[in-house]
């Protein structure tokens, strides 16, 4: 599997909130690092006192430096607080969005590669974590930084009590390369065992009607407490061996602390110390000894990055690894695919030796030839199993074809996941599914306002319109229109009527639970909404009773005003109102064609389509 190095990572997204992350870095710095000036000051007014050595300020002097320091560092903290809290939301924002467009660029029929309560984890968790990492540097700079110069300025004043303080930062990269793996080790199960639970967790939840149908309920708790249980035991030995880690640096600061202050002690007894040195040394040897500590945890933390970067790349398996963390910004397709529309609309749409098998499976389509001409009505059919629905996947680019071409107006679709989408086609699966949002928002779905500029095209309307700076005017009014249409052509009109709300009102998982038909139709107005150039039906009227369904082709046919200059169709059914309307019918079995053409000559010189007509549907 390929991985992307953290550094890489860590630079990208400082380049992401190099803003945010340079007020944090220079602000957090100043405060780590202008603890020294408390030492100083603090001697400074400790020899006053004692009259060691007289300071030229006086004592109310000193003490308002030491006052203007300290509220020097408190507005510094509060800015870096805002800068920090900043880059972090920056850096999980860029982490996130790029692996969502990594998922919706991958094949849409293909699984993901984790669990989807997994997934969500990674997303929460493993984004948390990388982006977090950046912060570390400005923190241990500035720990670095304020304790070279307590060393140095230590150093000066008693050379041999300074050389004590290097012992734990010795011990600490001793014990640092010698259990770092095991930290390593303990963090990657208890990631992976998390993920476990909220993946088992997110299934159960979307399938609890099964397991309630299955009388499965005391099975699923008892595998769900197994994985608790293997979870609870990894985050107990991730925790406690972090824990005896951080005690052993933190034990060892300590202990070199208490060896300091009683050479200091002794030191001050003998004269060769003043009170003033001696308190610098017991507000500096913290900042020393907590050198271990903070790079102790760097390390580990370091180490840590590797697991969660490898956890986010596998979201996205068939994307570089610099994907993860790219700077780029994702252009709008549906601009780019209408402006290509209108200068190359379909005219014939061809698939040539289309073949595809599943993984380890002889299912799947073998060799399939398809030919839509512009405003065509294709059907295609076949016995369940026989590769209708892959064979759409594949076409579309849902699925990656093993073999074949497809070549729109004969030139060749390279990369038809993206080439197929609005306004050049709209595809509607078996099952459709609605989020928990207003009906209007589950039929638009995130449409642009420019995009009813399309419906003004033909007559030329649309860029004179833009080129009078009137484009949002014209795109809200033409969307409206579009809107309305769509959802008559959808037969779903009257059932709007019916909505307390109407197009405002809720539906989706957390919402009104729409029937099956009603479903199919909404997906079909999401379809229409965006006029495209190619309509792809997978089994749409399956849950549509058959006026609707009558209806709705009627309507379909009806917006074509009897010529070749409407939407190109393609549609998977084994429904006598389609196939009666069929200009073109493709009979697939065994994942082959096995016959084409139209109704007629098909039910004369064809076994399979006489077997389907007569509503023979069962596998081969």
């Amino acid at each position: 599997m390929k991985t992307l190095p953290t550094w890489t990572a860590t630079w990208r997204l400082i380049r992401a909130g190099r803003r945010p992350f340079l007020l944090y870095a220079v602000l957090w710095w100043f405060f780590l690092a202008s603890r020294t000036a408390d030492g100083m000051v603090d001697r400074a007014i400790f020899d006053d006192l004692t009259g060691a050595t007289p300071s030229g300020i006086g004592l109310w002097g000193l003490l308002a430096v030491l006052a203007g320091v300290h509220v020097a560092r408190m507005v510094a903290f509060f800015a870096k607080t805002y800068g920090e809290e900043t880059f972090r939301y920056v850096a999980q924002a860029l982490l996130r969005k790029n692996i969502v467009a990594g998922v919706l660029r991958r094949p849409g029929a293909q699984a993901l590669p984790v669990s989807p309560g997994d997934a969500i984890n990674r997303l929460r968790d493993d984004v948390a974590e990388v982006a977090d990492f950046p912060t570390w540097l400005p923190h241990v700079l500035g720990q670095v930084s304020a304790a070279v110069v307590a060393a140095a300025i230590m150093f000066t004043i008693h050379p041999t009590i300074t050389l004590v303080t290097v012992v734990p930062l010795i011990a600490t990269f001793i014990v640092g390369r010698y259990t770092m793996r095991y930290l390593v080790r303990y963090w990657r199960t208890s990631r992976e065992t998390t993920g476990a639970v909220t993946g088992f967790l997110g299934e159960v939840l979307d399938a609890v009607q099964a397991v309630k149908i299955a009388d499965a309920e005391t099975d699923v708790i008892a595998h769900f407490h197994t994985l608790n249980e293997a979870r609870r035991k990894a985050d107990l030995k991730n925790s406690l061996f972090l824990q005896l880690l951080q005690g052993v640096w933190a034990n060892i600061g300590d202990l070199g602390f208490a060896i300091v202050l009683l050479l200091a002690a002794r030191a001050v007894q003998t004269g060769t110390f003043t009170v003033g040195d001696f308190v610098l040394f017991t507000s500096y040897v913290w900042l020393v000894m907590d050198g271990p500590e903070v790079i102790g945890g760097f390390v580990a933390d370091y180490r840590n990055q590797a697991v969660s970067i490898d956890r986010m790349l596998e979201l996205q398996p068939d994307a570089p690894p610099e994907a993860l963390v790219s700077l780029d910004v994702i252009p709008s397709a549906a601009r780019n695919l209408g402006t290509d529309v209108l200068i190359n609309p379909l005219e014939t749409l061809e698939a040539r030796g289309l073949t595809y098998r599943y993984p380890n499976s002889d299912k799947g389509i073998v060799d399939v030839d398809v030919r839509l001409e512009r405003g065509s009505f294709t059907v295609v059919t076949g016995r369940i199993g026989a590769g209708k629905t892959t064979l759409l996947r594949v076409l579309l680019g849902l699925l990656p074809r093993d073999a074949g071409e497809v070549r729109w107006n004969g030139r060749p679709v390279d990369d038809p996941a993206a080439f197929f989408q609005p306004p050049r086609s709209a595809y509607t699966p078996q099952v459709p599914l609605l989020f928990s949002e207003s009906l209007r928002d589950n039929i638009l779905m995130g449409l642009p306002d420019e995009a009813g500029l399309r419906f003004l095209a033909g007559l030329g309307v649309a860029r004179f319109l833009a080129g009078l700076g009137m484009t949002g005017e014209v795109s809200a009014y033409t969307r409206r229109g579009n809107l309305q249409a769509a959802i008559r052509a959808a037969v779903l009109e009257q059932d709007v009527e019916e909505l307390e709300d109407g197009l405002d009102t809720v539906v989706g998982p957390k919402g009104l639970r729409l029937s099956g038909g009603q479903v199919q139709r909404t997906a079909a107005a999401r379809m229409f909404v965006r006029q495209p150039e190619l309509l792809v039906f997978d089994d749409l009227s399956s849950a549509l009773d058959v006026e609707t369904e009558q209806t709705l082709w009627e309507r379909l046919f009806a917006s074509r005003g009897g010529s070749r200059i409407g939407p190109t169709c393609l549609v998977v059914s084994h429904r006598r109102a389609a196939l009666c309307r069929a200009e073109r019918i493709i009979v697939l079995k065994d994942g082959r064609v096995v016959a084409e053409g139209t109704l007629d000559g098909l039910l004369e010189r064809c076994e399979e389509m006489r077997r389907l007509w007569a509503g023979d549907l069962g596998a081969p």
